[in-house]
């Protein structure tokens, strides 16, 4: 499927309990590391993202608070995908996660934008693991998200 082909608008996906399954039987050991090593990178990138937005966010009525507190949201979905997958396969989140929690507090109020910098992430890890399908479809999914990210940020500042 064309990345083109994701509903960006949909913020929070549909899950169902028949979505999760026991991931990995049959895998390489090598395969697996690499796996979990992307999946680890995924996940804490995405805390940190869940912060930026949260820590940009303001009291004031306005556009800009409403698209990103929906970003903020979106990036929460993003989180719990990546969670999820970890422990599909017996992963537990990286033990280093804490530390781009606090990036994430400090580049939302010292940054705007680092959603460019995701997308190429996303597209490396793509590249260089071989997922399972339906993970694979999922950072897909999510990196179209953020690739939506940037085009609306984009126009608020124009």
């Amino acid at each position: 499927m064309n990345k083109k082909d994701f509903d960006i608008s949909i913020i929070r996906p549909e899950m169902r309990v028949s979505d999760f399954k026991r991931r990995g039987q049959g895998m390489s050991r090598a395969r697996l590391k690499s796996i979990k090593r992307g999946l680890q990178t995924l996940h804490t990138l995405e805390t940190m993202a869940v912060n930026i937005y949260k820590f940009q966010i303001t009291g004031k009525s306005s556009d800009l608070n409403l698209q990103l507190i929906s970003a903020m949201s979106n990036e929460m979905t993003h989180l719990q995908d990546f969670q999820a997958k970890l422990f599909e396969y017996g992963f537990r989140p990286s033990k280093t996660r804490l530390l781009y929690w606090i990036v994430g507090f400090v580049f939302g109020f010292l940054s705007r934008w680092v959603e460019k910098k995701a997308v190429r992430h996303y597209e490396e890890l793509l590249r260089d693991i071989e997922w399972d399908d339906e993970t694979r479809r999922i950072i897909e999914k999510d990196q179209a998200d953020e690739q939506g990210h940037i085009q609306r940020w984009q126009s608020f500042l124009k």
